[in-house]
């Protein structure tokens, strides 16, 4: 077989297996909500400019471009002491230090989050479903979640720490 056959076989092999995954993912998919872009469903709103103001130019690009910061760069990724993961762009509490995890990924991870804080959309990109996690309040881009996580819940939060700010509980 030449180089070029197997190229483009190769090509159809993948092409094939990315549509049959979008296919069976698209049921599972269907109830979430849309692309976290719209500033009318959130109840923070900001414009552009507010949100460049308001945010580092690594926070933007993660929180409101749907950005992933570098594995392993943050440092919330091994902090585990009492306290409280907010959004970095609203404030809003999403998850708690009980809830954390080490997954291994380089990103800090969580099993739940806060009852109501976040909410999900379909990602579609790079040839594969995901499930994208955003803040429900702001709409900010935190990560993903996979079904890969520990017990009790089965899932794994993984979040980029940019797009958190870790409140320490008072002692």
């Amino acid at each position: 077989m030449k180089r070029r056959q197997l190229f483009e076989a190769g090509a159809t092999v993948i092409g094939g297996a990315w549509l049959l995954s979008t296919l069976n993912n698209s049921s599972e998919t269907s109830n979430l909500t849309p692309m976290a872009t719209s500033n009318e469903q959130f109840t923070v709103n900001k414009t552009e400019d507010e949100w460049r103001a308001l945010l580092t130019p690594e926070q933007f690009r993660v929180l409101r471009q749907h950005g992933t910061e570098r594995a392993g760069t943050s440092p919330l990724d091994k902090t585990y002491e009492p306290g409280v993961y907010k959004c970095s762009g609203c404030g809003t509490p999403l998850f708690t230090s009980d809830t954390k995890f080490n997954s291994g990924t380089g990103w800090p991870s969580f099993h739940a989050p806060i009852e109501g804080a976040i909410a999900t959309s379909a990602d579609r990109s790079f040839f594969m479903t995901r499930v994208e996690v955003h803040c429900a309040t702001c709409g900010g881009h935190l990560g993903h979640v996979f079904p890969d996580g520990p017990a009790p819940t089965g899932q794994r939060y993984c979040m980029n720490g940019v797009a958190l700010e870790f409140v320490p509980l008072a002692s």
